[in-house]
């Protein structure tokens, strides 16, 4: 069974459909990518995926569970990193992680994890900072981080890499690759034709709301 399964998911804006209804399957230990251009649907896919917007029609299950009528169980194994992650205004990049780790109950062993994740992307010495601070690629890492923190079996990413340094990018490429090996199922977003070349065990694009094979 597939760790995540979306069944003739469709989206539209009004009289403006999105997202034409789409079939995919994400299994354990593949990383899937997914490419098209600005206003493919990219978006409206990972966010209907996510259970941040809720899919005019069809269904998604995650790990067995329907998204929305066992969102609790659902949720409990699926991460989604936005394109533009969103922070809270009075919490500091620790505090956030602590708030995350805590609400997922990886609490155990946090400052240690968190420690080493903060220390591993660069972002240790500025940990006590508000991430409105952040620069953009800081901000994506911390994203990244977001999900790290955390347990997962399905992780969704919308454009993760987009501001990153060549060190970030490398280093990110090498965690999706541990990430597969424990079995994850991953879906990346990206406009940067390399994960495709380098990383990607299927490929899919989309245009005008329709999703294909590449």
């Amino acid at each position: 069974m597939p760790l995540l399964q979306a069944t003739d998911l469709s989206h539209s804006y009004g009289n403006f459909q999105a997202l034409a209804p789409t079939n995919l399957a994400l299994n354990a230990g593949e990383i899937s990518v997914l490419e098209g251009q600005n206003g493919a649907g990219k978006s409206t896919l990972m966010l209907c995926l996510s259970g941040l917007m809720r899919p005019t029609n069809g269904e998604i299950r995650v790990d067995g569970y329907d998204l929305y009528k066992d969102e609790p169980e659902a949720k409990r194994t699926l991460a989604f990193m936005p394109d533009v992650p969103r922070f809270y205004t009075e919490l500091t990049a620790w505090e956030h992680l602590r708030f995350i780790a805590f609400a997922h109950g990886a609490e155990n062993g946090f400052d240690t994890r968190a420690e080493s994740l903060l220390r591993e992307f660069g972002l240790w010495e500025a940990r006590d900072l508000l991430p409105h601070y952040y620069s953009r690629g800081m901000s994506l890492k911390l994203g990244l981080l977001f999900t790290l923190i955390r347990p997962f079996k399905v992780l969704l990413l919308d454009e993760p890499a987009s501001a990153l340094d060549a060190d970030s990018t490398r280093l990110f490429i090498r965690r999706l690759s541990e990430l597969r090996e424990q079995g994850v199922a991953i879906l990346l977003s990206t406009h940067d034709p390399g994960f495709k070349t380098g990383l990607a065990d299927r490929v899919y694009s989309m245009k005008n709301g329709l999703l294909n094979a590449a």
